[in-house]
């Protein structure tokens, strides 16, 4: 454990910092799969559930929880699945 008055308010950081992370992480998790069963279900609200994970993955890399480049992959992938459910 922390000796320091410094270290400690570092461990608490770190811990709410986690916590905070675990929650952006779970919401694009959740997000992404609505969009996979919306279109293996050939759902008409797709592209609602697109815009909506876009939106979440992007706040997510905007704070550092996913790199942009991953961010980027992923809403690339999930938009591709969708068009290709369109064709």
């Amino acid at each position: 454990m922390a000796n320091h008055k410094s270290a400690l308010k570092r461990a608490g950081q770190n811990e709410r910092r986690r916590l905070r992370n675990k929650a952006v992480q779970t919401r694009v998790k959740n997000v992404v799969k609505d969009v996979r069963l919306a279109v293996a279900q050939n759902a008409e609200n797709a592209i609602e559930q697109l815009n909506a994970a876009k939106s979440a993955i992007d706040k997510a890399a905007k704070k550092g929880v996913l790199h942009k480049k991953t961010a980027s992959r992923k809403v690339s992938r999930l938009n591709r699945q969708v068009n290709a459910r369109q064709a």
